[in-house]
């Protein structure tokens, strides 16, 4: 099932609960035909049958044609079929959580009749049941959808409403809800009859229901970002780099041969040295384009309750930082609010570079060797051992140990590396490891660079710390935050040159994989055969904290 197929949502919205139309919608179509009944009973063409026979005044008459619909109704339950997708629908919305309903015109008897011809799904499986029986009048009035959502305490706004007729949709837009509309492929709405959205089969409903279900702490999926960013609206030339999956900057001219690098990036849940995570984040990323950082401008925002002391910290911690690195701190803007819990950190970074050196991953060719620097989790294991440091103690994890996980602090930057490699040349492209960690990144320069990626996870480094803490907190260390390391793509008869000057200034570097064909995707290579190459919703060290 697509969870997250692309799609533009038409306004924001929060669900908390799916209402359905039974027949034509759970069910195939055609199974229920009125054309026989409506001749029986001359009721007109464009005319509701329920209206019809309501408007009848004659008690025998009106009796009649009752039995005459219950006869109708149910021999078309008796033959009745899920529609294509429906019990799968389903399973995905109680996945989630979210109650369910039916809202029909038909009666219960054959609602519940049409169910005994499901796989699995009963009347007993929905919260709740809404029939022609019932109280409320028949769509299209919207009373009856008003009626379950005062029920379960839902906002009219919050119900979604699935259904494949135009009652459905009039009833569910008088009421204000969010309306989908199921045309099976082919049959379009009168054109003064509006729905939110419309889709050719049920499962095309999963990306709408994911659009007002809250998404989990951390960057916001590929999946998403790749579709809300497409459209955006940039001047042609504007950029040479443009917003994209795995684009750590954007690059825009500023002169005949001068190109301005610009990187924006916050710092949410380091309480310990956040000034120094928030400098070197975002110069990181102007350093994998080959560009120099220079200025760079804060927002900090700050709980209530914090005292101008801890605020002067962390600004002379920006500032130090800064300096050391030859970048300006431009300023900014800070404030206290409670909008925040703990300490944020935005930080907007700027760096100059000729055109003819930058550094664009959509250069990387097939062959290219795929380097990486230092280890894995740099920065998670960091962190981890400055915000658990009381708890790794009690659980037997020597003094000295914690204290060399985290003085890895003072490498997470990868500034020098990056230098160095673009001076020798050959580089193609540059990543820098950070939220969702080595197997995120991997697959971000796979569809910045446009290429698939072999890794040979047998050569990936890790260090012995790294290894002991994600053992103890279940973590894999493959999806651990890792600022620090450095992806570098390079042209195979320049990767020797590239390493030798990397370890001569003091920093290890691996050779893990290379540059396949044009595509997206990993091929991972482990022990010799292909193994699935790991995919993490949020950063490990998210869901530590989160846990």
């Amino acid at each position: 099932m697509d969870m997250n197929a692309n799609i533009l949502f038409h306004r924001p919205f929060r669900l908390r609960m799916v209402v359905f139309d039974f027949d034509g919608t759970l069910t195939a179509p055609g199974s229920l035909n009125f054309r026989t009944l409506r001749r029986q009973l001359n009721c007109p063409e464009g005319q509701g049958i329920l209206e019809f026979i309501n408007d009848i005044t004659d008690p025998r008459t009106k009796a009649r044609a009752l039995a005459d619909l219950r006869t109708v109704e149910i021999a078309a339950a008796r033959r009745a079929r899920p529609s294509h997708g429906a019990e799968k629908l389903i399973d995905f919305i109680k996945s989630r959580g979210l109650p369910i309903g039916i809202i029909s015109r038909n009666s219960r008897e054959s609602i519940a009749t049409a169910l005994q011809r499901f796989d699995h799904l009963r009347a007993s499986d929905f919260d709740a049941v809404l029939s022609r029986d019932d109280a409320a009048a028949p769509k299209p009035s919207p009373a009856g959808l008003l009626q379950i959502a005062d029920r379960f305490g839902v906002a009219p706004a919050d119900m979604l409403v699935i259904g494949d007729f135009v009652y459905d949709m009039e009833a569910g837009a008088e009421a204000g809800c969010i309306t989908v509309y199921l045309n099976h492929g082919g049959e379009s709405l009168p054109p003064d009859v509006h729905c939110d959205y419309a889709v050719s089969r049920l499962l095309d409903a999963v990306p709408i229901i994911e659009g007002g279900l809250p998404l989990k702490q951390g960057k916001l999926p590929n999946e998403y970002l790749q579709a809300f960013i497409s459209p955006a609206n940039i001047p042609e030339g504007a950029l040479i780099i443009k917003p994209g999956i795995g684009e750590d900057t954007a690059a825009a001219d500023i002169s005949d041969d001068e190109v301005l690098v610009l990187k924006s990036d916050p710092i949410t849940f380091a309480t310990d040295s956040v000034g120094h995570y928030a400098v070197l984040v975002n110069a990181n990323d102007i350093a994998t384009s080959g560009a120099t950082p220079r200025w760079f401008l804060t927002t900090l925002l700050f709980p209530r309750r914090t005292t101008p002391s801890e605020i002067q910290s962390v600004m002379h911690e920006l500032s130090r930082i800064s300096r050391h690195y030859g970048i300006i701190l431009c300023g900014g803007h800070t404030e206290i609010t409670d909008a925040v819990s703990r300490p944020v950190v935005v930080g907007a970074m700027a760096g100059t570079i000729q055109r003819r050196h930058l550094i664009d991953k959509r250069k990387v060719r097939r062959g290219d060797v795929l380097l990486m620097t230092k280890k894995l989790a740099v920065e998670g294991t960091a962190i981890i051992a400055r915000e658990f440091e009381s708890t790794l103690l009690s659980d037997g994890l020597a003094a000295a140990e914690i204290n060399a996980c985290k003085d890895l602090i003072r490498h997470i930057g990868i500034l020098r590396e990056a230098r160095i490699a673009v001076d020798v040349g050959g580089v193609s492209a540059m990543h820098d490891v950070t939220e969702g960690g080595l197997a995120t990144a991997v697959q971000e320069l796979s569809v910045a660079g446009g290429h698939r990626i072999k890794v040979f996870m047998d050569t990936i480094p890790c260090y012995p710390q790294t290894v002991w803490l994600c053992r103890h907190f279940s973590l894999s260390p493959l999806g651990l935050i890792g600022s620090g390391t450095l992806l570098i793509c390079c042209r195979p008869e320049k990767s020797a040159a590239i390493m030798q000057a990397i370890q001569s200034a003091g920093t290890t570097v691996t050779p893990i994989g290379e540059i396949l064909a044009p595509g997206h995707g990993i091929q991972a290579v482990q022990n010799g055969r292909d193994v699935r190459w790991p995919r993490f919703e949020v950063d490990e060290l998210t869901r530590l904290f989160t846990e």
